[in-house]
């Protein structure tokens, strides 16, 4: 009986030791994720535009300067790149050069945004005007820009309009103040900000002249869970716009991941009890609510509360790729 225990233990020792070398070697490695999207009435002159998203890095070094990172992002063939939040570990750290190592990399930038995620510093410093932050100038001038309202870039015949998402489900600017789901910044109520964000809002206006050819995605770093889609589609201040596509991150793919099982949590407040087993078709990937597709990145890095526990389990990092297609040119 005695040598049977010892035999099991020493078979449990070693199945911690493997899943210990794995889960190292799985962390310090990413992949390329590809997505075709299809998009209704998307025109010829759209067929295989193709966005890039990197998110959640979290201060995460993939190489010298980010060097392996930079490769594979080099020897990608892209119309856009957008980086949906969490690129630093905290919002009052100064760690920059981890991203900033990354984005002077990267060889095209010709459309390249950025939104913010709850780790992020602010985006503005705001005092008697308003004015960017030094980690987004910072990043502005190595050619990443902030997404502060929309963006459209033209082929054809046809536009792809980039949003921010939370700007974009204002019925009014002046409700800013009381959107539920998100984290605001400390400045959110100075006057200054707002009269800034209502500049930023009525750029929006272009999307009423909207043409049937033209794509809207809209990005954001929180997923929008199904509850929340319903919370926006009811309330009077807020507005449900025709999204073609949402890309967002935050989740980590649920960080730690069981086989079998999936994601055991994701930092999600719309889901009770706190995130915990969450809805596994709303954790990661592409998935669809009402009409509207929403994809979702695992991303390449990891946070937890406690340094031991800031590791990604059977979860590797990853950037993704998304392509969209016509129905009629899916093979």
């Amino acid at each position: 009986m005695d040598k049977i225990i010892k035999r099991i233990i020493q078979g449990i020792g070693c199945l911690v030791l493997v899943i210990t070398l794995y889960t190292i070697w799985d962390n310090h490695r990413f992949v390329v994720v590809e997505q075709e999207i299809i998009i209704d009435l998307l025109p010829e002159e759209l067929d295989e535009f193709r966005i890039l998203q990197v998110s959640d890095l979290h201060e995460k070094q993939f190489g010298k300067n980010q060097k392996r990172l930079v490769t594979a992002i080099n020897s990608i063939d892209y119309d856009a790149i957008v980086f949906t939040g969490d690129m630093l570990d905290e919002s009052e750290s100064t760690n920059y050069d981890r991203f900033y190592s990354l984005i002077e990399g990267i060889d095209n930038k010709d459309n390249a945004f950025y939104v913010a995620g709850n780790t992020d510093p602010a985006n503005y410093h705001v005092e008697q005007k308003v004015e960017k932050s030094p980690f987004i100038s910072g990043m502005e001038a190595r050619g990443v820009e902030l997404l502060e309202s929309i963006q459209g870039l033209t082929a054809g015949e046809g536009t792809v309009y980039l949003v921010n998402f939370e700007l974009s489900v204002l019925k009014t600017p002046q409700y800013a103040t009381n959107v539920q789901g998100i984290l605001q910044p400390e400045y959110v109520n100075d006057e200054n900000y707002q009269l800034y964000q209502a500049a930023r809002w009525q750029e929006l206006s272009v999307l009423d002249q909207r043409k049937e050819a033209d794509v809207m995605v809209a990005l954001n770093h929180y997923p929008i869970p199904d509850i929340r889609v319903d919370h926006i589609q009811a309330n009077p201040h807020l507005t449900w716009r025709d999204y073609d596509l949402i890309m967002a991150g935050h989740y980590h793919g649920g960080q730690i991941r069981v086989p079998l099982v999936g994601a055991l949590f994701v930092p999600e407040p719309w889901y009770e009890p706190n995130g915990i087993f969450p809805p596994q078709d709303r954790v990661k990937g592409l998935w669809e609510y009402k009409g509207t597709k929403q994809y979702v990145s695992t991303g390449l890095g990891s946070s937890g509360a406690l340094s031991f526990s800031k590791f990604r389990l059977f979860n590797p990092p990853e950037i993704n790729l998304v392509r969209l297609k016509t129905a009629a040119n899916i093979e």
